[in-house]
């Protein structure tokens, strides 16, 4: 752009806007052409992009300013989970690097990547935004002739980039900056151990080892496995927070942690329970095409991934169903775990189950929300009033004590009749799930597969105990104590009650107030 062409007010404005793109990553990547898919997007080696068809958005900002805290930082480490499509590496592999090669001089920049191919691509598209005329006019470089190849090339301040596979081995330079980027390729790669390992140690012995003293790391990528490279350095029983966390390496880690669909009150983002990430540009139908493919949804785009056997609950032990049997041939129970805390900190989970005639349970609800107790006393209502359980398990405690008395009305005015047994707080939570544990193990869990809620459910179980919630096998763990209270001790086709006058203990317990024969 020629100042000399430019009114005075426009000149003012450009120099404003250069002056902003120097200061902040935000504004370098406002001020230039932020490189989108190629021109010829068949020709890998293509060497020029279209411009990115989409303004900064906030979680774009959020990538930025976390990066540039990073790297301002000595010794800075920042991971930064996201789902496939929301820009993460247009914004943390490609525009921050050029910047800081720009901003800084003498800046030395290695791109990680689980492959050559895509570390090249990596590289080839930060190298278009050096070769822009606005970058020139902003740090007075430019790419150097004598350095220019798509993985290893340099900028005439000085700065110097270099890209390759994690597993094809990382030598020669040292970096003040390392941005791993897709550490691992697909579904089939995060399964296996021994590539999962191999990642791992490539980290440790060849990608550390080349930072400078002092010098940063960035860790960019969906949560494919548990115990992906993320996995491995993140604390155990890591729930998906985001900020300052002290990691297994021993470093302190800032972590960004953003689904597709926030799950947590404390959202990076102050985005509600429930909301979509950028539905500036994804509508609602484009996140739900991928919500029905539950092992997807939950690792690629919430960023909780599953064991798929399991620990202490096993895979293998959920049925999957699609048709309940007709809740007359079946009896039905319920448990709930209690919480009051409104739109943060636990869930209230109501549960109802039925057993049938050959001891099989089927999860027939559930009812999930973090909640004040009026909306969830009414939830419980609802469900008592559909399905007419024989019985009805929570804890005591002091959230029992405090809500007792206005759900005990609340029941009385809806006429949601139940006995309700309460069970003491005793050992740890998987102590307390050991009963319904047993009978899983033994019969199984037949569980809706289609539910909207099953994904949650299944990884809950599976992640047990050093998964991020365990709300729903508390309830479940109830109803297990209710079952083992009340129902015949579980043998091979036990006769199973199957009328009020067998269950004398409840009955005779449950007031006027709290019981209705249907």
């Amino acid at each position: 752009m020629n100042s000399l062409q430019l009114s005075p007010q426009a000149a003012a404005r450009e120099l404003l806007r250069r002056r902003e793109a120097r200061r902040s990553p935000s504004g370098f990547a406002r001020y230039i052409d932020v490189p989108g898919a190629p021109v010829d997007e068949n020709d890998e080696d293509c060497e020029d992009f279209k411009q990115a068809e989409t303004a900064l958005a906030e979680h774009h900002e959020l990538i930025l300013s976390a990066a540039d805290r990073c790297i301002k930082k000595p010794h800075g480490r920042l991971m930064l989970f996201m789902p496939p499509g929301s820009a993460k590496s247009t914004y943390g592999s490609v525009v921050i690097p050029a910047y800081v090669m720009g901003e800084k001089p003498g800046f030395r920049m290695i791109g990680v990547s689980y492959g050559s191919d895509l570390a090249r691509k990596m590289g080839r598209k930060t190298r278009s935004i050096v070769k822009q005329p606005k970058f020139k006019a902003l740090f007075n470089t430019e790419l150097s002739t004598e350095s220019s190849a798509a993985d290893e090339w340099a900028l005439t301040n000085g700065s110097e980039y270099m890209s390759g596979g994690i597993l094809s081995g990382i030598t020669g330079n040292r970096a003040d900056l390392v941005v791993v980027d897709d550490p691992i390729k697909g579904r089939s790669e995060a399964e296996s151990q021994i590539i999962r390992q191999r990642t791992i140690d490539a980290f440790d012995d060849d990608v550390r080892t080349r930072l400078k003293p002092g010098g940063s790391i960035i860790i960019i990528q969906t949560r494919w496995h548990e115990e992906d490279l993320a996995g491995s350095i993140l604390p155990i029983g890591y729930a998906g927070e985001s900020g300052q966390i002290l990691c297994r390496d021993g470093q302190t880690w800032e972590v960004i942690c953003l689904p597709a669909k926030a799950e947590r009150a404390d959202d990076p983002l102050g985005r509600k329970v429930g909301d979509y990430l950028w539905p500036e540009w994804f509508d609602r139908e484009h996140w739900s095409s991928f919500e029905r493919k539950p092992r997807t949804w939950a690792s690629l785009f919430q960023q909780r991934p599953a064991p798929e056997e399991g620990d202490l609950f096993q895979a293998a032990w959920l049925r999957p169903y699609e048709k309940a049997p007709d809740k007359s041939t079946l009896t039905i129970y319920g448990g709930s775990d209690y919480a009051v805390t409104a739109d943060g900190g636990d869930y209230t989970v109501h549960a109802v189950v039925g057993v049938d005639a050959e001891n099989k349970i089927w999860l027939l609800d559930l009812w999930r929300k973090q909640t004040s107790s009026d909306e969830w006393v009414d939830a419980f209502c609802d469900l008592v009033r559909l399905w007419k359980p024989l019985g009805w398990a929570e804890e005591t405690g002091q959230i029992r004590a405090g809500v007792g008395p206005f759900l005990d009305r609340r029941m009385r005015e809806r006429q949601a009749y139940v006995a309700r047994e309460t069970f003491p707080t005793r050992g740890d939570k998987a102590v307390r799930a050991q009963s319904i544990r047993g009978r899983m193990a033994l019969d199984g869990l037949y569980v809706p597969v289609n539910a909207p809620w099953y994904e949650a459910f299944r990884s809950e179980l599976l992640t047990f105990p050093t998964g991020r919630n365990d709300d729903q096998v508390d309830a479940l763990g109830l109803i297990g104590q209710l079952l083992d209270k009340f129902v015949v001790p579980m043998i091979s086709k036990p006769e199973l009650v199957t009328s009020h006058n067998d269950y004398k203990p409840i009955v005779e317990r449950a007031t006027a107030d709290d019981w209705q024969v249907y």
